[in-house]
This record gives C-alpha cells, sequence and structure tokens, in this order.
C-alpha cells in the first residue's frame, strides 16, 4: 500500500506542476509503430512538450482505462505498479491495434493569469479567459479540472483494419490506416466529442522527422469535424485537440474542465 501511495502521490504532483506550467501536452509512444505478430507491444505514457517529456510508469489508480483494441476486440492493459515502459506485452492479434489511455481527473490551480492566458490563445479557446471575468470570477485566480483521453494507432503484423470510435468523452478517429492505405492526398481526421463532431475547432499537429526534429501544424475541422492532415513517409505524428467547459464553482473547486485528446501513429517509408 505505501509503494502504491508514493507512486499516485508523485505521478499527481509531477503533472499538477507541470500542467501548471504550461500546456504541455500527453500521449502515447509506441517504440515501435509496427510490430510482429509475436512480438511486444511496447509503449511509453508521456507529457511533454513537442514530443519531448517525462515518462509516467503502471499506476492503475491515475487511469480510468488502459486497453488494446483490435478489431473490434477489447484487450486490458495488465502491468506491474511502477513498470515503465506503461505497456509491455504480447497482444497475440494480427491488424490495426487502437491503444487507448484515460486517466483520472486532475485539478490545477494556475500559477497567474498571464499563464491562464497563454494556455488559451496556445489551444485557441480565448473566449475562456473573457468568459473567467464576465463570470465575476477572481481575475487572478484560475481553478480548472482536466482529463486526458489518448489514443494509439499500432500495426501489429499486416496491419490490416481501421480505427473507430471507442465511446471517449472526447477523442479524435482517425478515418485512414496510416500503414496501409494511401495517404498521398493527407491523413484524414475527425474530432467528437460526446459522440459528436466537432465543428471549426483546431487540431494541432506535431510532426516528427527521422532526425528527432519536430515540427508544429495547425488545422480547423470542417462542419463535420474533420481535418485532413498533411502527412510524410517515415516522419511520426502526434494530433492534439482541447475542449474547454464552464462549471459551476462550488467553494474552492474548478471553475473550468478542460478535455484533452490526442493521438499518435506513423508513416511507413
Amino acid at each position: 500500500m505505501m509503494r502504491w501511495g508514493r507512486l499516485v502521490a508523485g505521478a499527481a504532483l509531477w503533472m499538477t506542476v507541470a500542467v501548471a506550467a504550461s500546456a504541455h501536452e500527453f500521449w502515447i509512444e509506441p517504440l515501435d509503430y509496427q510490430v510482429a505478430p509475436d512480438a511486444p507491444l511496447v509503449a511509453e505514457i508521456k507529457v511533454g512538450d513537442k514530443l519531448q517529456g517525462a515518462t509516467f510508469a503502471y499506476v492503475p489508480p491515475n487511469f480510468r482505462r488502459f486497453d488494446v483494441v483490435v478489431d473490434g476486440e477489447v484487450i486490458a492493459v495488465e502491468g506491474r505498479a511502477g513498470d515503465k515502459p506503461a505497456l509491455n506485452m504480447v497482444v497475440d492479434r494480427e491488424g490495426l491495434a487502437t491503444v487507448v489511455h484515460v486517466t483520472k481527473d486532475y485539478n490545477l490551480t494556475y500559477k497567474d493569469r498571464a499563464t491562464f492566458e497563454r494556455f488559451c490563445k496556445h489551444k485557441d479557446i480565448e473566449w475562456a479567459c473573457r468568459a473567467h471575468d464576465t463570470r465575476g470570477l477572481d481575475p487572478d485566480v484560475v481553478r480548472e479540472m482536466y482529463t486526458r483521453f489518448a489514443k494509439s494507432l499500432v500495426a501489429l503484423g499486416d496491419g490490416v483494419g481501421s480505427d473507430v470510435e471507442l465511446g471517449l468523452e472526447t477523442e479524435i478517429v482517425a478515418e485512414a490506416n496510416p500503414y496501409t492505405d494511401d495517404l498521398s492526398g493527407g491523413f484524414p481526421v475527425r474530432v467528437m466529442y460526446e459522440g459528436a463532431p466537432r465543428a471549426d475547432v483546431q487540431v494541432e499537429l506535431f510532426d516528427k522527422a527521422p532526425d528527432g526534429t519536430v515540427e508544429v501544424r495547425l488545422y480547423r475541422t470542417d462542419d463535420a469535424g474533420r481535418a485532413m492532415l498533411e502527412v510524410t513517409p517515415g516522419h511520426a505524428y502526434l494530433v492534439d485537440a482541447v475542449k474547454m467547459l464552464e462549471v459551476p464553482v462550488k467553494g474552492d473547486g474548478p471553475a473550468w474542465q478542460s478535455r484533452w485528446a490526442s493521438l499518435t501513429f506513423a508513416v511507413p517509408e
């Protein structure tokens, strides 16, 4: 019990400090995006900026869901407390695997108003800064609760298959298979919230080249919640979209809830 307590407390403290400092992304990073059928699927859970950051261990109290989905079959990720990487298992299936990880709710208080404003600008939710004031809230005290909904696409063996909606509160759904489809015209994704498409919202794409350099590009969804992303063979990608919600303040509770959706994948040479 003491070990669990240390792991949970340490992870929660680090995440709160990191996110309070800036808008850090949360993503699943496979060691290999294409895995032989009899080889282990290994992936890290990461938080950071521009695909660089800290790695989180396997700590069940810190997540609500951690699964691998292949052809509609949901396989729970099992591990031991403190395992790094957090995912290391032979799935014994062939096809396109969608790894999904949903965190628990975390609370934070921004260190100052300027940090909140930078976050709102970065994620294209500047309306929240204005609404904070019109709601009559303390302009210098901003409290938020946030939850992360991460997915990753991995080819097991032939990698044949498709990503689907997994019923997450918010998620990014790939509408092409990056390992088997022709992506010369782009990679289509759809951003969802509570089962409905999110129209006219920002999608942030982190493009990692083989030499480790990262380029960031911004897109917007259309009326159907879709965005077409430019991709390059040999590169790895993180797609990110944030939903901000107003919530009634109760005592010292949060005035805001943010919901983060992410998707990682790679495009073969």
